[in-house]
């Protein structure tokens, strides 16, 4: 099961089609194996600290938090957006 933040649903509503498709195929992925080999899902450091994050395009991932019954959808954009200073 997922939950988003706000912040998320923003971002997601306002992403282009091809984003938007490419993410539902990694979110259904990211649901039946968290570590599969596609999403490239890793730790995340300073702000991020306790999240994770996996890959949708070479570009935009999807920042995330696994919770108890299933993930918290944080954030989604390219590298540099999400994770500027």
């Amino acid at each position: 099961m997922f939950y988003s933040s706000s912040r998320f649903r923003k971002q997601f509503k306002k992403s282009p089609k091809k984003i938007y498709l490419a993410a539902f195929d990694r979110l259904v992925v990211l649901e039946k194996s968290e570590f599969d080999v596609v999403l490239n899902s890793h730790k995340l450091s300073g702000k991020y600290a306790g999240y994770r994050s996996i890959n949708i395009t070479g570009d935009i991932r999807i920042v995330y938090k696994r919770v108890p019954n299933g993930f918290y959808l944080v954030a989604i954009g390219t590298h540099s957006e999400l994770y500027k200073k």
